[in-house]
């Protein structure tokens, strides 16, 4: 009570610390394995790259996990947050090498052991930072029991599925086309790449002349310097223009080499000429038609980006862009080149080291995909996993039915090495180093993805039998982003059926991507991206985010709680814009619980033991809604629709809870007011405000916590309390009509009033005509300041000035000095005169046809809402 009375605000910046260390002292954020799967709850965390720092992603994915995790440790159940963080093997290996850099030396120079040495270093001094982070947040994952994709256990269970796959023949070395990124000198995943848009190149068209003199094939491409490894012509089976060149010869330009013309279905006939050059070394698509034809697969571009000897003596050495000039200029000689015209499309670079990717054919570690495929189709297929929203499961579907083998090795030093043994002919492979002299290490390691797919019982100590993979797994959900939909989930479902014997999880929530206001992605390249702690803490504010009504500077300190509930609240299963106003309400809202609680303890004595003891239709009425509440909360968590579950707390904390029951109930804690209706109400009060913080603690768990430390009548942590269910016998529908029709009936009258311009201690005499307010008139006219008079009544025949709808009838206002009846004429007048102009300007826009052509769907269907809504406001005044 006495901190209540000197703390005349909610702190956040004081508070959240200060409960989180509670929380983490307590040690139920780690669970004892017991029981099973089926009792416990468990979900495992996206593990952050070890080198990652928070943003916004993060933060939401952060949450969403957070409020699944409390809401089932409430109800009882054991629940484990499984933490911890990937090597990442790019960007980790990156970080040092930069750090090497400016000491003037270069992994080269320091050698392999050296080097992983110093990423050991680097990674004990920094990979903490977002741990740290996701602690701020308020995230109640199993900290004393992180772990990290290089432990020595998880090492052990990375090589014993390598080489089991190898045994069964699903890994094997193969030459096959990758990704590669000539900057790192690495193969990379489709991760890595960055599809970029808008790139402008030119379009040759090159003619191949036949090589029986009888004329030439012209085709299209925007890479001429791959021309130099053409292996054939393709052209479509049906196009009718080539069907008697099949199966003849063109000669390649500049090479003298002969192509086959050859026909197969990919080729597209409206592309360019229709005929397209085939080069299996330099392009996906190339590779695979060549695959079926039986092409030869020639490489004149090297792994350092480079033209190689195979291009000729002429091109050898160039860069990709300088050997292009220089072709096109030869081709320019032969008069080869038939037009040339500027091209728009999407190009693919690394998002490591910038460079442009590399189709290449390189010799590699490949897992065979389509045995593994199979079951784990069928497992989403039957239901056994499911995949929220139910869209994402036909793209995941569709993937693994056309996946193709996966690259598993990377020319990197950082990560787990692959257990490939090599002695001049001889090849061994197992979880342990062979035994002699001259064996050699395959150098390369495994793909990132490789050992995150093991995640879910890696980290529960698979292969060992343990405790907690008895206990938490299959794990009950998975969070994440649709870009790791097939490199991560797809194939952690894989690994969990073929190792673990079962499921990873049951559901995958497939939760938004957060844009910058402007939607273009977070980055902080672009000046989009925003630290989520800034929020939290207050810090800088990128200038996107500064508007009309906001300009540039700091973000103030919104708190955990705000940035949590922002968060949800602008969340959904597709791309959103970041809302600062949403973050805003989650601020307005913890602050109003925090003063609503403080208005009610100090008023109120202990009725902490007393059932709620509803006296009036108003009591009714909010234990009525509080069950709904309960009810509704549960069901939108539970069925991963967060912002209508953060946005029907806040309707019903701040609306329904606070303006409305409480400004109602004021009169009755008076002082002088009736001793026993005011103790009943305490208890009602009390019992309210307890099972609201319950209800809201996944969300805003924060001032939750420190809210219900400071009620009567709590025991322990809220954190680890019960879960309270809705009680049917409270629900009262016949309550919730009443006063529903009250509440409508009073924000009728104060929007007369505002529009009128009735003094604000004005209260003004009228007569209720209207139904259903029994129990509610003397409620409504005073919120309203409205002064109800029986029609019977001394002053009820003074002469009517104004008429109010409100629900069941109308509000007769009488004549009186605070109504100025020519004052609101006017004001009435003044708004039809604006909303005819507003009117005329929207038709004259919807009658534009150039608008409704060129502008957005979206922006033409929001106009005509607006000119309904005009025309129906017209009608109303």
């Amino acid at each position: 009570m006495a901190d209540l009375q000197q703390r005349t605000r909610f702190e956040p910046a004081e508070v959240e610390p200060r409960i989180l260390a509670r929380w983490l002292e307590s040690g139920f954020v780690h669970p004892e394995p017991a029981g099973t799967a089926g009792e416990n709850f468990s979900i495992a965390i996206p593990p952050p790259n070890v080198t990652g720092a928070l943003h916004m992603g993060h933060a939401l994915n952060c949450t969403i996990q957070d409020a699944l995790v409390r809401i089932n440790r409430m109800r009882g159940r054991r629940a484990k947050w499984i933490l911890g963080t990937d090597h990442a093997g790019i960007a980790t290996q990156r970080q040092v090498e930069k750090l090497l850099e400016s000491e003037g030396t270069s992994r080269a120079e320091i050698g392999r052991e050296q080097f992983v040495q110093r990423v050991w270093e680097w990674r004990e001094k920094y990979g903490g930072q977002i741990i740290e982070q996701f602690k701020r947040l308020g995230a109640t994952c199993d900290y004393e029991d992180e772990r990290f994709t290089l432990d020595a256990q998880y090492v052990e269970a990375v090589l014993k599925v390598f080489v089991d796959l190898y045994e069964q023949g699903l890994i094997y070395r193969d030459n096959y086309m990758v990704n590669w990124d000539p900057g790192l000198r690495s193969a990379i995943s489709e991760l890595e790449v960055e599809e970029r848009e808008g790139v402008v190149d030119t379009l040759y068209s090159i003619a191949y002349p036949l090589a029986s003199g009888d004329g030439e094939v012209v085709v299209a491409t925007v890479r001429p310097e791959t021309m130099l490894a053409d292996t054939a012509v393709a052209v479509h089976p049906d196009d009718e223009r080539y069907a008697l060149l099949v199966g003849q010869e063109v000669v390649l330009p500049l090479v003298g080499r002969r192509l086959p013309l050859i026909a197969d279905d990919y080729v597209k006939s409206d592309f360019g000429t229709g005929a397209l050059k085939i080069t299996p070394g330099h392009d996906p698509n190339d590779f695979e038609i060549g695959r079926r034809h039986g092409l030869d697969e020639i490489g004149v571009i090297g792994e350092d980006g480079l033209m190689t000897a195979a291009a000729g003596e002429r091109y050898a050495g160039l860069t990709a862009l300088q050997a292009r000039d220089r072709v096109v200029a030869d081709l320019e000689q032969l008069e080869a080149i038939r037009g040339r015209e500027p091209y728009v499309h999407t190009v693919p670079f690394s998002q490591r080291s910038g460079e442009r990717i590399e189709p290449l054919i390189s010799l590699q570690w490949f897992m065979r995909m389509d045995e593994l495929a199979r079951p784990a189709i069928d497992a989403v297929r039957c239901g056994h996993v499911q995949i929220h929203p139910d869209s994402q499961s036909r793209r995941y579907i569709d993937w693994l039915e056309n996946i193709r083998p996966w690259c598993i090795s990377r020319q990197l030093w950082w990560g787990h090495q692959i257990p490939v043994w090599y002695r001049g002919d001889e090849t061994y492979v197992g979880a342990t180093a062979p035994e002699g002299e001259g064996w050699e290490q395959d150098p390369d390691v495994l793909d990132t993805w490789f050992s995150s797919a093991l995640w879910p019982f890696a980290t529960l100590g698979w292969p060992e039998s343990t405790r907690e993979l008895q206990a938490f797994y299959p794990t009950d959900v998975l969070s994440t982003g649709r870009d790791i939909l097939f490199l991560w989930v797809a194939r952690m479902v894989m690994m969990g059926l073929r190792f673990a014997e079962d499921i990873p999880f049951h559901h995958v929530y497939v939760h938004s991507i957060i844009q910058a206001p402007d939607g273009r992605r977070m980055s902080k390249s672009l000046g989009t991206g925003i630290d989520p702690l800034a929020l939290v803490e207050g810090g800088p504010r990128p200038p996107v985010y500064a508007s009309s009504s906001r300009a540039p500077g700091d973000f103030p300190a919104y708190g955990a709680d705000a940035v949590r509930f922002g968060l949800l609240a602008m969340s959904s299963t597709q791309d959103v814009r970041f809302s600062e106003e949403k973050v805003q309400q989650g601020q307005a809202l913890a602050n109003k619980l925090y003063n609503a609680t403080r208005f009610v303890v100090l008023r109120v004595g202990d009725h902490a033991a007393a059932a709620p003891q509803p006296r009036t239709v108003e009591d009714r009425w909010i234990l009525s809604r509080l069950q709904a509440i309960k009810g509704d909360t549960q069901a939108r968590v539970d069925g991963f629709d967060f912002a209508k579950a953060a946005l029907g707390l806040y309707d019903f904390i701040y609306g329904e809870l606070c303006d409305w029951y409480l400004e109602i109930v004021k009169p009755r804690l008076a002082q002088d007011a009736d001793p026993d209706d005011r103790a009943t109400l305490g208890a009602t009060l009390l019992h309210v405000l307890r099972e609201t913080l319950a209800t809201a603690h996944p969300v805003i768990p924060f001032v939750t916590e420190e809210l219900w430390g400071l009620l009567p009548g709590t025991d322990g942590q809220l954190a680890t309390s019960s879960l309270p269910a809705p009680d049917s016998t409270l629900s009262d529908p016949a309550a919730e009509l009443a006063m529903g029709r009250a509440i409508d009936a009073v924000r009728q009258l104060r929007g007369w009033r505002d529009f009128v311009g009735v003094r604000p201690g004005a209260i003004v005499p009228a007569l209720l005509q209207a139904e259903g307010y029994e129990r509610t008139a003397d409620r409504v006219g005073a919120l309203a300041r409205f002064a109800f008079r029986p029609a019977t009544a001394a002053g009820a025949d003074a002469g009517e000035v104004a008429t109010i709808g409100v629900p069941g009838g109308s509000v007769a206002v009488l004549e009186s000095a605070d109504v100025d009846v020519g004052a609101a004429e006017r004001r009435l007048q003044e708004r039809r005169t604006t909303l005819r102009k507003e009117i005329e300007r929207a038709q004259k826009k919807l009658c534009n046809e150039g608008f409704v052509a060129k502008a957005p769907a979206a922006v033409v269907e929001a106009e005509r809402v607006k000119l309904e809504r005009l025309r129906s406001e017209l009608e109303a005044v």
